[in-house]
């Protein structure tokens, strides 16, 4: 089995859905009292969250790049971001490890084409949502048209991550809204939505829409125990 570094903090509450979703996994595919070989890197949110909303990737990267390279030197064979947004800045980070990164947009990329998706709505922060890094990757790598909410509703969903999903508060007032978005955009097309912030999952789950959801979070931390364990 290989060692698996996860950047995490970002929040730590989607975190904690990371290490248990890859023990289970391990657990699963493994039995008995197995479980997975993690290190993992936490940083401090707050400061991450700043740099983002002034706009300073480069500094942003900097300091995951550093996070990253003391996994690979802790002795992680294979390396997480462990949340969406910052997959912004994934190139700057492959850049500074000789370890493979597996990227998130590929996890859900793969399954969305194994369930027949070809259009899809994405939630996410804004930065998800309205810059190119994650739309062009699930359309130009997997022909995946992806459909965004307006304006008003990006708006409220990167409202609720920050101010309360982040901060471990799940209202139904939110809930609501974002299954309202949810379905507005599959009656338009959407075959499905991904939820593209990885606390998104501990919000709408399966039993509050009928729309497909595709929990990225659980996507990738799948596709990383398949790496961890192939070649056994």
């Amino acid at each position: 089995m290989k060692t698996l570094g996860l950047l995490g903090g970002m929040s730590w509450e989607s975190t904690v859905s990371y290490y248990q979703a890859l023990n289970r996994g391990v657990q699963a595919r493994l039995g008995g009292l197995h479980s997975a070989k993690v290190l993992i890197n936490s940083v401090d949110f707050a400061d991450i969250a700043e740099l983002q909303h002034q706009g300073e990737w480069e500094q942003t990267a900097e300091h995951l790049a550093q996070a990253a390279q003391a996994l690979e030197r802790a002795g992680a064979e294979g390396l997480l971001i462990g949340t969406n947004t910052m997959h912004k800045v994934a190139p700057q980070i492959a850049n500074a490890i000789s370890i493979p990164l597996l990227h998130i947009a590929d996890a859900t990329g793969a399954r969305l084409q194994a369930d027949g998706i070809t259009c899809v709505a994405l939630l996410g922060t804004r930065f998800t949502m309205e810059q190119a890094f994650y739309r062009e990757r699930l359309e130009q790598g997997y022909g995946i048209e992806v459909r965004l909410p307006d304006a008003a509703e990006r708006a409220r969903i990167h409202q609720v991550i920050f101010d309360q999903l982040c901060q471990g508060q799940f209202n139904d007032d939110a809930r609501r809204d974002y299954v309202a978005i949810i379905e507005r955009l599959h009656r338009e097309g959407a075959q499905g939505a991904i939820l593209g912030c990885t606390e998104i999952a501990l919000l709408v789950k399966p039993e509050h829409t009928d729309v497909p959801l595709f929990d990225t979070t659980a996507l990738h931390a799948e596709a990383a125990v398949e790496w961890a364990l192939s070649g056994q």
